[in-house]
């Protein structure tokens, strides 16, 4: 046993471990309404969006977590703004503002002849370069994630299922919209250092996907997809050292591959479901 145990004993292990279930932790919370909004595109646009303010923080030396927090805030004023634009679709705005910020950074970091270092870290993050000090950014990102969900829980239960119902009862849906916008924005931003903006939908979306099958409510979604993000850490970072591969990339393969054997299962359990009530049926017609 001591294969599972031995990697948890380095100091910079068990930081990655903590970090990793924070990260699934504010992923899991915001991540459940992606999936059930269908928003997936968005948050992806959203990740790569942050290289701009990142490339910016980077090359004047200053935090890149505050530029990722710049372009995030940018990013979700501009879905906002363009989401109120009748001639035109979100998803089309949401590509323009994608390519838009994706270029901007990129112009940004060509200016750089020593940005490659740092781009791979943006693009890939480094899950075992978790510091103190981030673990407690991560937990009052977590807070923050968190106090947000149960204050908008009602809000944005009827954006994901009726926004025109959202409105009829009162509860404003494009303010709605707006705050899961920003709760979207703050686990990314919280994510990207440590699994990097490439590998953030990961965790972002494949644990609450594989979590939907199998939890009767939102809240049960978004708990237990906070538990298969841990598992995900927890295994990725086992296979990570004694593979020698790259840890965030393994955390986020896992958690993929966590969704496609939840799904095969569900779809087992549903065959022998309909199998038993055929059988059922059968009987009382005999």
């Amino acid at each position: 046993m001591e294969w599972l145990t031995v990697p948890f004993e380095v100091t910079f292990v068990q930081r990655a471990l903590w970090g990793g279930m924070l990260v699934s932790a504010i992923c899991a919370l915001a991540g459940t309404w992606v999936v059930l909004r269908g928003m997936a595109f968005l948050g992806d646009a959203m990740s790569h969006g942050l290289l701009p303010g990142v490339a910016v923080a980077a090359l004047l030396g200053g935090n890149l977590m505050v530029g990722a927090v710049v372009s995030a805030v940018v990013m979700t004023a501009g879905v906002t703004a363009l989401g109120r634009t009748p001639r035109l679709s979100q998803d089309t705005g949401i590509g323009l503002l994608f390519v838009g910020m994706l270029s901007l950074g990129v112009i940004i970091v060509s200016r750089s002849q020593s940005f490659a270092v740092d781009l791979t870290g943006f693009l890939f993050g480094d899950v075992l370069a978790v510091r103190q000090q981030d673990l407690l950014v991560l937990a009052a990102a977590l807070l923050a994630a968190l106090a947000v969900s149960v204050l908008g829980h009602r809000a944005f239960l009827a954006l994901a299922f009726d926004s025109r119902k959202a409105h009829t009862l009162g509860l404003r849906p494009r303010l709605a919209h707006a705050v899961l916008l920003g709760l979207l924005g703050l686990a990314i931003v919280a994510s990207f250092h440590i699994v990097g903006t490439l590998l953030v939908l990961g965790l972002l979306i494949a644990p609450p996907a594989a979590a939907l099958p199998w939890a009767r409510s939102v809240r049960g979604v978004m708990v237990l997809a906070a538990l298969l993000g841990s598992v995900a850490t927890v295994g990725g970072l086992l296979l990570s050292w004694h593979l020698s591969t790259a840890a965030g990339a393994t955390v986020a393969a896992l958690a993929v591959s966590l969704f496609f054997v939840s799904h095969v299962l569900a779809g087992l359990r549903d065959g022998r479901t309909r199998q038993i009530h055929s059988t059922a049926s059968l009987l009382e017609v005999n």
